[in-house]
């Protein structure tokens, strides 16, 4: 035990929500240590508040108005009896002012201290004290100096293509690829504004831009002296610089490979007096394959990383119970010579988001959600809560692990083919076809991959006649048994027609039911038998799809999920088609910025406004040339999806 180890706590307070809220809960309970939940107004009826032993309120729905609330937090975790505070991931797991804070009012922070996340803070600074430690770090300019000239002037130096990147923050927000030096004003001044909005700080740093890069991590465990490194994940899977799957270990790495980049961890956290669970990245050369002199450090995650299950599972580590251990004083759980990889594990992040319309977040009330055995899923959400505009869309991290690295993907593959979610659009079709696709398997992966392949990734599913025929069966209420007799009219079989649609689509289905346990369909020139035998449904011979029923709408749970509306026939004529001239909100949502005015001339493709919903900026554009004849909102306004923002002329 080190100097000044206490008793484990008696009570913790968690300052998040959602899936790591829960996941924190489990860990803790577990221990036989109490939990204290905060919740905001969106979150009175959250899984982590009934998960809690005692849940507070601390305020509105808005970030700023909760979960960013430090001082809120800390007199909830006073009020409650709580002795320690733990910060999960995002909101204030990285503000050392709020650390200080917690320290003061005499609680302990489940994390590293205020001087350890200050010193990362800042990508530049970071770099500068990483070099210091004999850390490899990326060629480029992390100086003081932010005049464009001078940037422009760095970035000739370095040589093209180089990245912008916003010095704090992080998340892909404030970073910019430019490929040619007269690109460069451009993409700078877009950096910068887009650093100002989300970090409140407009600098940025350049550096050089790797080939074929690879993003792989090491995860650190510290004590405030000492430090172990748990190996790596490879987290180049990647969108827009967000994460999509994550995998321990990393495809292709050698041992020696491995020592060196554990070595540079270790070197880093201890360089700071690091304590707790933290994740050192690394950006990778994987051109030549994985080699001890191509790595190069890109930044330091002070808090515990969103991917931390994979090394879990490989580790038999549990890194929540470790943080709390440390917390109340303990030395570090384990030595570097007693920590080994078993087997090979991967997570992807489930998502409320529509992938066709370019990956938009989406909203909407969870009718039905069940994951299926054999992976484990890190939940904040059940059926019957609210995808909410006001935080991340994120319903699940699906994680799988297997003895070998191809065993670990089919098992991944699998769990999301037999994942069941209604009542939103989700992102699991685009994870199976990343789960499936060939390189990935083979291992040949770079944070290009899917920019290169988005075309295959991205395909919409067609529903088949089986698929049709069975949302009709659902949508009319034919799966239960019913009498024997059912469906008979003057001794001869009962013919109706049912229209539904499919991603905008009409498709009529022609029913005849034989008996209660038989029925044909037929789907525009196919018939589809549809059987019960033994109480279990089968179309032409081959069981019928798990579905789930809400309302009108029927989610058939084949292809990652077919959603289909049963049409009210008395309804179909007054259903209007959409105004091309009139520009809505696609989600729920805050306007950030409006750009155009009453008689101003648009072109096509011209952005009209600005959108802020979870957590990112939509731009609006025009979707033809024309006058602007009405603008409806202002900046600052609160809107609900399908919204009128503003009206254009009527076309000629």
């Amino acid at each position: 035990m080190k100097t000044g180890a206490r008793a484990m706590f008696e009570r913790i307070l968690v300052a998040n929500r959602g899936e790591i809220a829960c996941r924190v809960m489990r860990s803790a309970h577990a221990m036989g240590v109490e939990v204290v939940a905060v919740y905001s107004d969106a979150d009175a009826g959250a899984a982590h508040v009934a998960l809690a032993d005692v849940a507070v309120h601390i305020g509105g729905p808005a970030p700023a108005e909760s979960y960013l609330r430090g001082d809120a937090i800390i007199a909830a975790a006073l009020e409650a009896g709580a002795e320690a505070i733990h910060p999960g991931y995002g909101f204030l797991s990285e503000n050392p002012d709020f650390v200080e804070a917690v320290e003061a009012a005499g609680l302990v922070f489940i994390g590293p201290s205020a001087q350890a996340i200050r010193a990362m803070g800042l990508k530049d600074a970071a770099k500068a004290l990483m070099e210091k430690a004999g850390v490899p770090v990326v060629p480029g300019y992390h100086g003081a100096n932010q005049d464009p000239e001078h940037l422009a002037g760095a970035a000739d130096a370095i040589g093209y293509p180089v990245l912008i990147k916003a010095v704090a923050g992080g998340g892909g927000k404030g970073m910019r690829l430019v490929e040619r030096p007269e690109h460069f004003v451009d993409a700078l001044e877009s950096a910068r504004g887009e650093a100002k909005t989300a970090f409140g700080n407009s600098d940025v740093l350049v550096e050089k831009y790797i080939l074929k890069p690879r993003h792989i991590e090491v995860q650190v465990f510290g004590d405030g002296s000492r430090a172990v490194h748990l190996f790596e994940r490879d987290c180049s899977l990647q969108r827009r610089h967000q994460k999509v799957i994550e995998e321990a270990p990393a495809p292709g790495m050698t041992q020696e490979m491995r020592a060196a980049m554990g070595g540079a961890a270790v070197r880093a956290a201890e360089a700071i007096g690091y304590s707790g669970a933290g994740t050192v990245e690394f950006i990778v050369d994987g051109s030549d394959g994985l080699r001890p002199d191509r790595f190069w450090f890109m930044e330091m995650n002070t808090r515990l990383q969103v991917e931390h299950p994979v090394t879990e599972l490989i580790t038999g580590v549990d890194l929540v119970e470790w943080q709390l251990r440390v917390a109340a004083g303990e030395g570090l759980p384990a030595r570097q010579e007693e920590l080994h990889i078993t087997g090979h594990a991967f997570e992807a992040r489930l998502y409320a988001e529509d992938v066709p319309k370019g990956f938009l977040p989406a909203t909407g009330t969870l009718s039905h959600l069940a994951f299926p055995t054999g992976c484990r899923a890190d939940s904040g959400v059940r059926p019957g809560d609210e995808i909410s505009p006001w935080y991340d869309p994120m319903i699940a991290k699906l994680v799988t692990h297997g003895p070998t690295r191809a065993v670990a993907l089919r098992r991944l593959a699998t769990a999301l083919e037999r994942t069941q979610v209604a009542g939103t659009v989700t992102n699991l079709g685009f994870l199976g076809a990343l789960a499936r696709h060939e390189g990935f398997a083979r291992g040949d992966v770079d944070t290009g991959l899917i920019a290169r392949d988005i075309d295959a990734l991205v395909v919409v599913p067609e529903a088949g006649p089986r698929e049709v025929a069975w949302a009709a069966m659902a949508g009319l209420g034919l799966l239960e048994e019913g009498p024997r007799d059912a469906g008979f009219v003057l001794w001869q079989p009962l013919e109706r027609e049912v229209v539904l649609t499919h991603a905008g689509e009409e498709i009529t289905v022609r029913l005849r039911t034989l008996s209660a346990s038989a029925h044909d369909l037929r789907v525009g020139e196919t018939w589809v038998a549809a059987r019960c035998v033994d109480g279990r449904w089968r179309l032409d011979g081959q069981p019928a799809a798990p579905v789930a029923v809400d309302g009108a709408r029927v989610t058939v749970f084949a292809q990652y999920g077919l959603v289909f509306d049963l049409v009210d026939p008395l309804a179909r004529e007054g259903a209007a088609g959409g105004d091309a001239a009139l520009i809505e909100a696609p989600m729920p949502g805050l306007v950030k910025a409006v750009y155009a005015e009453a008689g101003q001339p648009v072109a096509k493709g011209d952005r009209l406004a600005v959108l802020e919903a979870m957590k990112m900026e939509h731009s609006l554009l025009a979707a033809r040339d024309g006058v602007v004849a009405e603008v409806l909102v202002a900046a600052g306004d609160q809107v609900s999806a399908g919204a009128a923002l503003i009206r254009l002329e009527a076309g000629e």
